[in-house]
C-alpha cells in the first residue's frame, strides 16, 4: 500500500496556469517585437517550461490583452481569461506562473497563496518595494506555497558548476568581482546580475555606494515605468567589492568577472576559468542544452512531490533591497548605504516594468 501510494504520488499531473501572456509568459513574439527582443534568444519561457514538462498540464492563461489571449489559444489547448481573478476562481490549479509587470506581482502572488496554490513561479524583480516583497514571502509561508523567483541563472547548469568551483575555493580567496551590462535598468536587468553574483559567490550584499544614470531613456512599457541604470560598488559579506557598470545607453553584452588569489572566472555567453599557473577550464555542462526555466519547472515539480527547494524567495528580497539601496545611496551623493535598510530608505519604490 505504501509503495503504491508513493508511485501514484510521483506520477501525479500538476495543473498549471499563467498570469500574463506576453513575451516571457506566453512566448509572444508580438510582445517581444515591442521590446526589440526575440523569444528564441530567451533562456526559456513560462509557456514552454510548462508545455515541456511531462507532468505539468497547462490548462489556462490570463491576459488583459485580447491579442495575446488569441495567440496563446492558437498555440495551446488552454482556456483563456481576461481577468486573472476569474481564472483563479474557476480553475483548480497546482502551479501558477506570474509573468505580469512588477507592480502587479504582490497582489497576484498573495492571491494565489491564499487560494492554496502549491507553487508560484514569479518573474523578477520580486516586487516594486520591500514591503510588497516581504508580504509575498509571508503569504506563501503562511499558506504553504512555494514561491520561486525567475532569476534564471540560479537554474542554469553552467552557473551551478561555476558556483561549485568558487564556493569550494577553486579560485582561492575572493579578491573582487566586476559586472557590466547594457541598457541600464537596475530593476529589470540588474536584478539578474546582482543575484548571479550572490549565487556564484555564496555571499550577500552588505553595503552599496551608487550613482544612478538619470539620462532620458523612455521605457516601451509606458511612462509610469522609470528604471535607470548606474554605476557603483557593492560590498559582499566578508568585504569583497563588486564594481558594476550599467549605463542607460550602453549596448554591450552582460559580463561577470570573479577574481581570486588562484585565478579568475569570466562569465559571458560561455564560462571560462583562467588560473594564474597557466591552466584554463570550462564550466560547460552536459545539461546545458536544457533551458534554465525548464530546469526550474522540474525542480518545482520535484518540490511538490516532497523534495526540498534550493533557492529561498527571501534571497530575492535581499536582491531587491540591494537595488533599493542603490537609489538610496544616489540620493545621498553616493554615500555608503548599509543593509539591511531602515527608515525612509525602505519606502523607495523601484519603478521597473
Amino acid at each position: 500500500m505504501e509503495l503504491s501510494a508513493r508511485v501514484c504520488e510521483h506520477t501525479k499531473i500538476y495543473r498549471g496556469a499563467i498570469i500574463g501572456l506576453g513575451f516571457i509568459g506566453g512566448a509572444d513574439q508580438v510582445s517581444g517585437d515591442a521590446l526589440g527582443q526575440r523569444v528564441a534568444n530567451l533562456d526559456g519561457t513560462h509557456l514552454h517550461a510548462m508545455l515541456n514538462h511531462p507532468r505539468v498540464e497547462l490548462i489556462a492563461g490570463s491576459s488583459r490583452d485580447s491579442g495575446r489571449r488569441e495567440r496563446f489559444a492558437d498555440r495551446t489547448s488552454a482556456r483563456t481569461y481576461a481577468d486573472w481573478r476569474k481564472m483563479l476562481e474557476s480553475e483548480e490549479l497546482d502551479i501558477v506562473s506570474v509573468a505580469t509587470y512588477t507592480p502587479y506581482h504582490a497582489e497576484e502572488t498573495i492571491a494565489c497563496a491564499e487560494r492554496g496554490i502549491g507553487a508560484i513561479y514569479c518573474e523578477k524583480p520580486i516586487a516594486s518595494s520591500l514591503a510588497e516583497a516581504e508580504k509575498m514571502v509571508e503569504a506563501c509561508e503562511q499558506n504553504g506555497s512555494l514561491l520561486v523567483i525567475n532569476h534564471n541563472r540560479r537554474f542554469n547548469a553552467d552557473h551551478r558548476r561555476l558556483q561549485e568551483h568558487i564556493v569550494g575555493g577553486d579560485l582561492g580567496d575572493l579578491v573582487s568581482v566586476s559586472i557590466e551590462w547594457g541598457a541600464g535598468r537596475l530593476g529589470n536587468v540588474g536584478t539578474h546580475m546582482f543575484d548571479a553574483v550572490c549565487m556564484l559567490t555564496g555571499r550577500c550584499v552588505t553595503a552599496v555606494s551608487a550613482t544612478l544614470d538619470l539620462s532620458i531613456r523612455p521605457d516601451c512599457r509606458g511612462p509610469q515605468f522609470h528604471d535607470p541604470g548606474g554605476w557603483g560598488v557593492l560590498r559582499l559579506a566578508g568585504g569583497t567589492p563588486v564594481t558594476f557598470n550599467a549605463s542607460n545607453h550602453a549596448r554591450f553584452s552582460p559580463r561577470i568577472v570573479v577574481t581570486g588569489t588562484n585565478g579568475a572566472a569570466l562569465v559571458t555567453g560561455e564560462i571560462t576559468i583562467e588560473y594564474w599557473d597557466g591552466r584554463t577550464a570550462s564550466c560547460a555542462s552536459k545539461l546545458s542544452n536544457l533551458s534554465a526555466m525548464d530546469r526550474a519547472m522540474s525542480e518545482i515539480v520535484a518540490t511538490l512531490d516532497g523534495k526540498s527547494f534550493c533557492y529561498p524567495a527571501s534571497d530575492a528580497v535581499q536582491i531587491l533591497e540591494a537595488i533599493v539601496a542603490c537609489h538610496a545611496s544616489h540620493r545621498r551623493n553616493t554615500t555608503w548605504t548599509e543593509l539591511p535598510l531602515f527608515g525612509s530608505d525602505r519606502d523607495i519604490v523601484v519603478r521597473s516594468g
